[in-house]
């Protein structure tokens, strides 16, 4: 599908979608409207998980959501690092529309991270998103796509940022934009945990850790309406308005064609965490190349990616393969097939694959 080129037919086309589906509160409030906003600036936050400067990645596969959670998140040091007992949390998944997943995050994966964070002492936890403009309201999204039953009895309060408010953030090395318009519970909490799922998308060719952040984004300023032809380094540049303490990438399922809400559906059951967002999408970019995916994706070097070279530029996370460390276990049966899948995740990430 080939995106249309010119912001304002977008928006009106987007409007009338929205009108003869009865959503016209949600076109006029959020396109057509400028928010009230708090001009703000974010305190700096820094990766913790580190191992002689190198951002740490743990890669668990297995059958069990919350053992591989646990587990990932032991490999790296565990929650404690993050100083979040008694403080207060923002799980940011994906919920793009009422599809299943991989459409959207796991609801497994986002229920047993609020059970483990339970465990470690929070004092609040919220979970919240804002779907895709033309699938809005997130709530019902959030219902159909299983997530809601999931998370329901879990002791948190659900977000959607489309009804919540706004803060403006300076980007100053910003190409496209020098402010923008961010769902402002990100600010308000002590800590943010960013739950994305690994799947390839029609317009950005993937969608991992650093896409997931376009759902805190104001529609006005999505990518279609400000630069078409630049979706990539957009999204890199937006990012510059928050960071993330943790990245928790679902593997479990994940688009390796199509997306990102219908596509060729790969099971390589895995979770990745990491504090580092450029690892974060290069890993799973390997994942999606390990299970012969995307040729936009397959046949580019993984560090070319045109996100991860912008999100290098401006200093994002991670700018050279030879400094990152992967920490990698299987609780599978099958260790020789977990073995094989680790071999090509070091050869598409251009990194020596450690001996034992």
């Amino acid at each position: 599908m080939r995106i249309i080129k010119y912001p304002l037919f977008y928006s009106i086309g987007i409007s009338i979608f929205l009108i003869l589906n009865s959503r016209w509160r949600y076109t006029f409030r959020l396109l057509f409207i400028r928010p009230r906003v708090k001009k703000i600036t974010p305190k700096p936050v820094y990766n913790v998980y580190k191992e002689e400067d190198k951002p740490l990645v743990s890669i668990v596969q297995g059958d069990d959501i919350y053992t591989m959670l646990r587990e990932g998140i032991k490999l790296l040091g565990g929650l404690e690092k993050l100083g979040i007992k008694g403080k207060s949390i923002l799980i940011k998944p994906n919920i793009v529309n009422r599809y299943a997943n991989p459409s959207n995050t796991n609801p497994l994966v986002v229920k047993h991270t609020i059970r483990l964070l339970h465990e470690s002492g929070v004092s609040k936890i919220f979970v919240g998103d804002m779907s895709a403009i033309f699938a809005l309201p997130t709530k019902k999204n959030a219902m159909k796509s299983g997530i809601w039953e999931a998370i329901g009895k879990e002791c948190m309060e659900f977000i959607s940022f489309e009804d919540y408010g706004w803060v403006e953030i300076d980007i100053k090395q910003g190409r496209f934009l020098k402010k923008v318009f961010v769902s402002k519970i990100i600010y308000e909490v002590d800590r943010v945990i960013n739950i994305p799922v690994i799947k390839t998308h029609g317009y950005t060719h993937y969608s991992i850790a650093l896409k997931n952040f376009m759902g805190a984004i104001h529609p006005r300023q999505r990518p279609f309406f400000i630069a078409p032809n630049s979706w990539d380094e957009l999204i890199a540049e937006l990012n510059l308005a928050y960071i993330p303490h943790l990245n928790i990438l679902d593997g479990t399922k994940i688009f390796i064609r199509g997306g990102p809400t219908k596509g060729t559906v790969a099971t390589p059951n895995l979770i990745i965490i990491t504090g580092d967002r450029i690892a974060a999408d290069a890993v799973g970019l390997s994942i999606i190349k390990a299970f012969g995916g995307l040729e936009r994706v397959s046949d580019k070097n993984i560090w070319e990616q045109r996100q991860i070279k912008r999100a290098i530029e401006l200093n994002l996370g991670i700018s050279d393969p030879s400094k990152l460390k992967i920490i990698a276990k299987c609780l599978a049966t099958n260790k020789h097939s977990f073995g094989e899948l680790m071999q090509k995740i070091y050869y598409h990430l251009k990194i020596e694959e450690p001996v034992y």
